[in-house]
C-alpha cells in the first residue's frame, strides 16, 4: 500500500482511511458532514497526492500530445491549461485529465482516481523517434486541494501567490518550502478550488502552512466522503466511476470543454465527429434524486417501467440536499429533468427522478 508524505499528519488528525487505487488515503476524519460544510462556507484542505501527474519534455511535446488527445492544445500559452481525454478508436474514453501548458513541459492531471492508467495509455502511443519524453510524477509530486469560499485568502496567506484573477483550467508558479512550485485553478466541488502541486518532499511544509493560514477560517481536512459528496452536488463527472470506456465524450457533455470538432484527426475523432453531424448521442449525462434513503452502487440500472434504460454511474448522500443523490446515464429519451425512472438495488427497485445538472450552484 503507498502512503502520501502527509499519511502522518492524517493520523494525527483521525484519519479513517481507504483504499483507492493501491493508495492509503483519509476517506474521513470522523465527521464527513462537517468537513463538507467547511467547503461550502469557508475552506477546507484535502490530499489529493494519489492521482495521476504526468510531465511530459522534449521538443515534440506539443505536437505529439496534439496527435493523440482530444482537445486542441496548440493556441495555449503558458500558464493555461484545458481539460482532455484519449479516445480509443470507438471514441471510448480511456482517461480524462486537465492539461496545463509550461514553457519547457505540459503537465496533466487525472480528473480522478485511475491509478497509472493515463501515463501506460499515453506511453503506447510514444513512437520510436519523437522527441517527446513522459515522466510519471505521481509519487514524486505532492497535490494539495484547497476549496471554499476562502480559499483565495488561504493561498495568499499561506504562500504569498495572488491567484484573483486566476480563471479555470490555469496555473501560477510560485517558490514553496524553496521548490518550485504550481498554483492550478481547477473544478472539484463547485466552490473556489486552488490546487497546490509541488515536490513531495515539500508537501508537509506547505500541508502545514495552509492550516495555519486557514486556521481562522476554521479551515478543515476533507476526505474523499465529503469530496465526493461536493463534486457529485456540483455535477462534476470523474474519471474511472462516470468517464470510461463505456462513455463517449458527448454523451457526458463535454461538448466545448475536452474535445475538439476540428482539430483534425486523433484516435476516436471520426465517431465524435459524426455524432455531433447527426446528432446522435445514445446517451447523456444527468443527475437523479432518489426518493429513498439507499445509496445505490456503481452500475445500478435505471428502469422506465420495465424497460431497461441506462445506469448509475455515481451515487452518495448529499448533505445539501439531505438526499441521495447520482449521477446516471439513461438513454436520450429518458434525459429530461422531470422524468421518473426507479434504480435497481439489492434485489429492489427504488424511485428516481431526472434532475438538471448541477445540483447546486453558489448563489
Amino acid at each position: 500500500m503507498k502512503h502520501s508524505r502527509l499519511h502522518q499528519q492524517h493520523t494525527h488528525l483521525g484519519a479513517t482511511f481507504e483504499d483507492v487505487t493501491g493508495w492509503e488515503i483519509p476517506a474521513h476524519y470522523g465527521d464527513a458532514a462537517a468537513e463538507h460544510r467547511a467547503v461550502r462556507e469557508a475552506v477546507g484542505i484535502a490530499d489529493l497526492s494519489h492521482r495521476g501527474k504526468i510531465k511530459v519534455i522534449g521538443e515534440d511535446r506539443v505536437k505529439w500530445l496534439q496527435s493523440i488527445i482530444s482537445n486542441d492544445i496548440l493556441p495555449l500559452r503558458p500558464g493555461h491549461g484545458c481539460y482532455s481525454s484519449l479516445l480509443t478508436h470507438k471514441g471510448k474514453m480511456l482517461t480524462y485529465f486537465r492539461l496545463y501548458m509550461q514553457s519547457d513541459a505540459v503537465l496533466l492531471e487525472d480528473v480522478g482516481e485511475i491509478g497509472q492508467t493515463s501515463f501506460q495509455t499515453l506511453r503506447k502511443f510514444l513512437l520510436y523517434g519523437t522527441k517527446a519524453k513522459m515522466e510519471d510524477c505521481t509519487e514524486t509530486w505532492g497535490l494539495l486541494l484547497i476549496s471554499g469560499p476562502k480559499a483565495a485568502h488561504v493561498v495568499q496567506s499561506a504562500f504569498g501567490v495572488d491567484v484573483t484573477d486566476l480563471k479555470p483550467v490555469d496555473c501560477v508558479t510560485a517558490q514553496i518550502a524553496g521548490h518550485q512550485a504550481f498554483v492550478l485553478r481547477t473544478e472539484e466541488t463547485g466552490e473556489v478550488d486552488l490546487e497546490v502541486l509541488l515536490p513531495a518532499e515539500s508537501l508537509p511544509t506547505a500541508w502545514t502552512s495552509a492550516l495555519q493560514a486557514g486556521a481562522k477560517f476554521g479551515i478543515k481536512a476533507i476526505g474523499t466522503h465529503a469530496r465526493e459528496a461536493l463534486r457529485m452536488e456540483a455535477g462534476i463527472p470523474k474519471a474511472g466511476p462516470d468517464l470510461n470506456e463505456e462513455i463517449v465524450p458527448p454523451e457526458a457533455n463535454l461538448e466545448e470543454k475536452a474535445f475538439s470538432l476540428n482539430k483534425g484527426c486523433y484516435p476516436g475523432q471520426e465517431v465524435v465527429a459524426r455524432m455531433d453531424t447527426y446528432g446522435n448521442v445514445r446517451r447523456k449525462l444527468v443527475g437523479l434524486i432518489l426518493k429513498d434513503s439507499i445509496v445505490p452502487p456503481h452500475g445500478a440500472k435505471l428502469y422506465s417501467g420495465d424497460r431497461e434504460v441506462g445506469w448509475i454511474s455515481s451515487a452518495i448522500h448529499s448533505p445539501q440536499l439531505n438526499k441521495t443523490i447520482a449521477l446516471g446515464f439513461p438513454l436520450r429519451d429518458f434525459s429530461t429533468a422531470g422524468t421518473e425512472l426507479t434504480v435497481e438495488s439489492a434485489g429492489s427497485r427504488h424511485p428516481a427522478t431526472i434532475h438538471s445538472l448541477p445540483f447546486y450552484t453558489r448563489q
